[in-house]
């Protein structure tokens, strides 16, 4: 027997905002949350001195010294993320959390990159000093799961999604198929990301960083011709997965449905996308949501202003639902917020369908001649009673996947 899936709680931090109503006033007012980083100006080498950080993040007073020893930014900003949502879902104290039926799938790039300094220094001065028995646990792979898990008491499953970009996006969709399949009743789902310097080192040797450093409000540009590359961002999105009926009988508020998500791979090259398989994903996704491309009335697109990324993205869904689909790019109002990207966009593809508005994207004046023709929102925003949206993400590795949203 297979179970539809419903989001029931939300909870996140964005450089934009930490609430919708907040979120929905800056998407509106076209308003960036970029910013020019003056510490990372002693990086010598790094041409990025942009980036889109957390702008009010305070660690709750519930979360005591012996229960944050394990977390690392990115855990703090997971575990705070999760505790709005399940108090949205009103769920925060139910004795369900220990059941057993509910677990966490969960991911971002890395863990705390302050945590890997002291294995890295242990490396390079043959001592250990700084390094604490909590030291790995707060860089791991797999920490902000397990923080989340350890911190709310789950027994449940817990599925790691550390898969770069396509993390929480992953962690939604492993935990859509978890709930559908009956192996769990609830999961907590999403990503994180805590900023670093070293996540735009990454992209910045790749030149495949923004280097507008005296405009922050001007870039990234997603599919504009002139654009120069992306912003890295910092968030966190935690979503309450439910089953559907257990959440009608409880009386549960319902944001949407989760009716489709499928993830595959490039099986080519690690940093070079494929419009192939990034169209193969979306019909996948469209196949197990059991709708036509014409069901679709937005996509949210991952749209991180890399050429070759915006290039491939628009002709693969272009390939799928011709020209006449709307689409826009969150990344640019708070850069890519890399693991956290995958939750933090699909929620706020939510909140845009419930609200009947889509949000554009800012800074897309002129639009690539080589990106296919697509439908791409801009100026004020669309207006737009849709049923099905569609939000795309596409990882390093050739990690692509395609989630179908319904409106509850």
């Amino acid at each position: 027997m297979t179970h539809r899936v419903v989001i029931t709680g939300v909870g996140g931090y964005s450089p934009i905002g930490n609430d919708w109503a907040e979120i929905e006033g800056n998407l509106r007012a076209r308003r960036s949350g970029i910013r020019h980083m003056e510490p990372w100006e002693e990086y010598e080498g790094l041409h990025t001195k942009l980036a889109a950080p957390v702008g009010q993040f305070e660690v709750p007073a519930s979360f005591t010294r012996k229960k944050t020893r394990t977390m690392g930014r990115v855990s703090q900003l997971a575990v705070a993320a999760t505790e709005r949502a399940l108090a949205d879902a009103g769920l925060l104290e139910d004795p369900v959390l220990q059941s057993g039926r509910v677990g966490v799938a969960y991911g971002s790039c890395t863990g705390s990159t302050d945590a890997s300094t002291d294995f890295a220094n242990m490396l390079l001065h043959k001592s250990l000093q700084g390094i604490t028995a909590t030291t790995y646990i707060r860089m791991m792979a797999h920490t902000t799961p397990v923080n989340i898990g350890v911190y709310f008491g789950l027994k449940g499953r817990v599925l790691t999604t550390s898969s770069a970009c396509t993390s929480g996006s992953q962690g939604v969709g492993f935990a859509f198929e978890v709930i559908r399949n009956g192996a769990q009743d609830l999961m907590i789902a999403g990503g994180a990301e805590e900023l670093c310097p070293t996540e735009a080192a990454v992209f910045d040797t790749l030149y495949a960083t923004s280097t507008v450093n005296d405009r922050p409000e001007s870039t990234p540009r997603p599919f504009d011709r002139d654009r120069d590359g992306l912003v890295v961002g910092e968030g966190a999105c935690s979503l309450v997965l439910e089953r559907r009926d257990r959440a009608l009988a409880r009386g549960a508020k319902i944001y949407a449905e989760i009716v489709g998500f499928e993830t595959n791979s490039d099986g080519a090259h690690v940093t070079q996308p494929s419009l192939e398989t990034m169209q193969h994903v979306m019909e996948l996704a469209l196949d197990n949501a059991g709708l036509e491309a014409g069901c679709i009335g937005y996509v949210c697109a991952h749209g991180t202003a890399t050429d070759r990324g915006d290039i491939a993205e628009s002709h693969a869904t272009s390939r799928v639902f011709g020209a006449n689909v709307p689409v826009s790019s969150l990344k640019s109002y708070m850069g890519h917020t890399l693991g956290a990207c995958g939750s933090l966009e699909a929620w706020l593809a939510v909140e845009m369908m419930n609200c009947g508005w889509f949000a554009p994207t800012i800074n897309l004046e002129n639009v690539d001649p080589d990106c296919a023709e697509l439908d791409y929102i801009v100026d004020a925003g669309r207006g737009a009673d849709v049923e099905y949206i569609m939000n795309n993400n596409f990882a390093f590795g050739g990690i692509n996947t395609s989630i179908v949203l319904r409106r509850h």
